[in-house]
């Protein structure tokens, strides 16, 4: 995930929503500044000093992004001389391209293997595979769209598997994944819930990316467990295919006891 410090590459665009409009920012000046309060927000001298160019330059450019929406201030309640800056637009993805020390990655859309009277299963895990990894192809990195639609999907996941009881429902939510072919659920613990997924729909197809990336999942389970328990739980991927591991495994948890990461987007 994203660290606080200002990343070494940085992406060519940052893509953002904002009254039901999309906003490309591809500044290097402002995506450094966005790098910086995109997970959690800053003091204006804490992205001075973590930017180390002059006041009144960060200044300009900040103004620009305020006035563009995609920041809002206030004034900090431990200091009235202060401002605290924090994101004003939802953030939906990034766009990157090839390092200049680095070939240009092969292409990595999957073969489409389908006939004509395939299961919906099937047919929905190569349409979804190819829309991840057609975005990939092109530099395109949209997790936290893919987390927002995972809590969409749970909303209505949660209908068909929540129960009174907790081992009912973890049963429930196992024979939901295997029997829709999304893969094999085993619950390794309870407090916190620990969740391995094995066969993973979400993944299997990626290339090796060194981090976890089911977000869709991350999203969908946490809507679940939210639902289940009638308080916040965060989702968080902790081993992936796609990071070299041979399984998925998910550690759900309250919101509050959730790693701070939980939350927070990679942007490189």
């Amino acid at each position: 995930m994203i660290a606080r410090a200002v990343p070494e590459k940085l992406p060519e665009a940052l893509i953002f929503s904002k009254n039901n409009r999309t906003i490309l920012v591809d500044s290097p000046a402002k995506i450094k500044i966005l790098s910086i309060i995109l997970n959690k927000e800053s003091r204006f001298d804490e992205v001075v000093d973590e930017i180390g160019k002059a006041k009144s330059t960060i200044s300009v450019q900040i103004r620009s992004l305020i006035d563009d929406g995609l920041l809002v201030e206030r004034i900090d309640e431990e200091d009235a001389r202060r401002k605290v800056l924090s994101l004003g637009a939802k953030f939906l993805g990034v766009v990157t391209g090839p390092s200049a020390n680095e070939p240009p990655m092969t292409p990595i859309m999957p073969e489409l293997s389908l006939t004509r009277f395939d299961d919906p299963a099937k047919v929905f895990r190569v349409i979804f595979n190819s829309i991840r990894t057609g975005l990939i192809d092109n530099g395109v990195n949209v997790e936290p769209i893919m987390y927002a639609a995972g809590t969409s999907v749970g909303k209505y996941v949660a209908k068909l598997v929540c129960d009174s009881s907790d081992d009912v429902f973890l049963e429930n939510l196992a024979v939901f994944f295997s029997g829709n072919e999304l893969g094999t659920v085993t619950v390794d613990q309870i407090s916190p819930f620990v969740l391995t997924v094995k066969g993973c729909y979400e993944c299997q197809s990626l290339p090796h990316m060194g981090r976890p990336v089911c977000y869709f999942d991350a999203g969908l389970l946490s809507e679940v467990f939210s639902i289940q328990k009638q308080e916040r739980y965060e989702a968080v991927e902790t081993h992936c295919y796609a990071a070299g591991d041979g399984f998925c495994r998910f550690v759900v948890s309250k919101k509050e006891d959730s790693p701070s990461q939980a939350v927070s987007w990679t942007i490189i």
